[in-house]
């Protein structure tokens, strides 16, 4: 099949591109230039047809989903920070660009999905574990326009008919991910104790989230792909399993021997994210199969093999 990314070069993207070419599928990547993503794209050395561009751009954006079966949607601003300094920019990106795509694919027939957010159920009334029928209470613009941008997918749906899956994944980590602003907690204390610095916690650091591995991710984005009668279902992919972001901290800190720090809570961040039922997932045949310290030391095993730049 021939399949569209948008955000091929990005972490979940760049994962899922590689996948679906393995499997034999022609590989489009629709991403944003910058020299991270270049030398990324040199370093796979692989007949993947990539257009250098911004999801912002319509005209752009209709061009480039023509001719394709399936259109994975991932390119996102995604830095909770950053969309408290400057919201404007990320409902730009995610709502705007997520409109775009959603007229192109409107016009051409393709399938989409589209990677929404864990972040977009924000902090439940109560500790409660969510599921898909939980409501949306964004803390942060980052997570507003993720939701916006959610329910605008299924408006389309429900409005012109368009086939779109959502997938709402829960805490992603693993390879190639960010480790600067708007990267992981994973990816951050790892980078910082193999420069010898302090970890930082914010807060307390009893905020738990539900981990996901990029291989379990890229699996779930497969069981989706496969099944295609899944036109305008929401899915949570996640463990129903909790890690507390001190307990993330401190076994980094005592494997690369670094210490932690505390600061003041940031603005936005939400107090636990969990999957509660994976029902859905599981009706696809989806069980998470990488344990968080797996992950983990799995992570820091190839993170020290990457130059530190």
């Amino acid at each position: 099949m021939r399949i569209l990314i948008t955000g091929g070069l990005g972490f979940q993207g760049s994962h899922l591109a590689e996948h679906f070419h393995k499997k034999g599928h022609e590989i489009t990547i629709l991403n944003t230039f910058s020299n991270r993503a270049k030398t990324l794209l040199e370093q796979f050395n692989l007949p993947w047809h990539c257009v250098w561009g911004s999801i912002t751009d319509r005209e752009l954006v209709e061009k480039t989903v023509r001719d394709h079966d399936v259109v994975f949607h991932l390119a996102a601003r995604i830095n909770v920070d950053e969309s408290i300094k400057d919201p404007e920019a990320f409902l730009t990106t995610n709502v705007y660009g997520t409109y775009n795509v959603l007229e192109a694919v409107k016009k051409y027939d393709n399938r989409l999905i589209f990677a929404s957010s864990c972040e977009v159920y924000g902090a439940p009334t109560e500790h409660i574990l969510v599921n898909e029928k939980t409501e949306l209470r964004p803390h942060s613009p980052y997570a507003a326009s993720k939701a916006a941008a959610d329910r605008l997918c299924f408006s389309y749906y429900k409005t012109y008919g368009i086939n779109v899956t959502i997938v709402r994944p829960f805490n992603i980590y693993g390879e190639r991910q960010k480790e600067g602003p708007g990267g992981a907690a994973v990816a951050i204390f790892v980078r910082k104790s193999l420069q010898n610095e302090s970890i930082t916690i914010f807060g307390d650091g009893s905020q738990t989230r539900d981990y996901l591995n990029i291989d379990d991710l890229v699996r779930a984005y497969d069981l989706v792909f496969q099944h295609k009668e899944l036109a305008g279902e929401t899915i949570n992919f996640g463990t129903g399993k909790e890690t507390s972001i001190k307990e993330i901290a401190e076994y980094v800190s005592k494997k690369l021997n670094t210490n932690i720090e505390y600061k003041e809570s940031r603005l936005g961040e939400v107090k636990s994210f969990v999957a509660a039922e994976i029902t859905k997932a599981r009706s696809l045949g989806f069980e998470p199969r990488v344990d968080i310290w797996t992950g983990v030391n799995r992570y820091i095993e190839w993170r020290k093999q990457q130059p530190l730049a």
